[in-house]
Formats: structure tokens, sequence, C-alpha cells
């Protein structure tokens, strides 16, 4: 079963987890999904931590510390960013973190990759914008976005079908650019909760 949800919070993700594990949805995957297997009910311990390696081996000595403690790797690559962990040993530690300041960097970590994603696209935007690339006329005379010979002389069913088969091209020429701004205010968001997150685990200490 796949089930697509999408969380800014660590431990509402990991409290969702842990309630689908009751109801006998056990985690076996996580991309741009979550991937359940059918089993008996199971009052599951999850834990998501949030990191990237460099190199292959950085995370299997990774994934092998946490193994030994305790703690499964169920789901997550070595640049996929959050890692999760099942706990399958029930004398081990209750948490894959040590204290409250290693639980927090991962907020931390969170909120560096949404700015970093945010500056990607902020200086294609400041491109777009310094070489005329962003038509802003076209708010105002939509008409100039239209490239079809004649298309506004036309009547009747001729014009609607170049009007409706030029449309999304003309869209997309005059305000496909749209997306850019949207993305990095977005990015810029997730990082801000993330950064707000951060301070909030660190004061719960």
């Amino acid at each position: 079963m796949r089930k697509y949800k999408f969380f800014t919070n660590f431990d509402r993700e990991e409290q969702w987890l842990n309630e689908m594990a009751r109801s006998g949805h056990l985690l076996v995957n996580k991309a741009y999904s979550y991937e359940f297997t059918e089993g008996a009910p199971e009052d599951a311990n999850y834990r998501i931590d949030y990191r990237t390696f460099k190199s292959r081996q950085d995370f299997e000595d990774y994934r092998t510390l946490f193994e030994d403690s305790g703690w499964k790797h169920i789901a997550g690559t070595k640049s996929s960013g959050a890692q999760y962990f099942k706990q399958v040993n029930e004398q081990g530690n209750e948490d894959i973190f040590s204290d409250v300041d290693s639980k927090a960097a991962r907020y931390k970590r969170l909120s560096e990759m949404w700015l970093s994603l945010a500056g990607c696209f902020i200086p294609l935007f400041a491109v777009l914008i310094s070489t005329g690339a962003i038509n802003i006329t076209a708010f105002v005379k939509p008409k100039l976005l239209y490239y079809t010979p004649g298309l506004w002389e036309m009547n009747g069913s001729h014009f609607w079908r170049a009007f409706l088969f030029e449309t999304p091209f003309a869209l997309l020429r005059g305000f496909g650019w749209v997306i850019l701004p949207v993305f990095i205010l977005v990015y810029m968001t997730f990082a801000y909760k993330a950064k707000k997150q951060y301070a909030a685990t660190q004061q719960g200490r």
C-alpha cells in the first residue's frame, strides 16, 4: 500500500508512522510516497534523522552505528536526506538521539537544505529579469503572446481552434517564469518552519 503525504515536522511524521503500525501498516520504504506492508498491528517505534553523505562508505558506517544500537534502517539513501529507523531491540535506547541538541540539529540541516534549493532558483530568476526575458506587458496585453498570423481576424470555429491550440504555448511564454518566485517562496517558507522547529526543539530540553 502506498500513501502520499508531506510533512515539515519530523515529530508529527514519526507519530503518524507509529499510528500506521498500530493499525497493521508497517513502513518498508519511503521515496516519493510511503510504502507499507500489511501485517499484525504493532506498537512500533519509528524515528527520523536528516543527513546526507559524501560517500557510500560514510553512509554504511552511519547505518551500522544505529543498527548496532538496536535500530533498523528502513528507508533513505546517502543523498535523500531523510533517514528512517525502526527500533528492533527493546533493550536499547528509546530514541536515536543522545541529547536535545542532536535531535534539534536535524531541523537545522533540513532548513539549510530548503535554503539551498531556494538559492538555486534566485540567480536564474535574476538572469531572466536582467535579460528582459520576463515580459511584464503580458499582464495587460496578453494578445502579444499569440503568434498565429491573423488570429484576431478569424471568426467562428477557425478562431477557436487556433486560439485553443496556441493558448498553452502563450501561457508558457508569458507566465512560465512565475513558477520560479513561487518555488523560491515555498522553499523559503519551509526553511523558516524548519528553523523555527529547530529553536523550539532546543528550548524543549
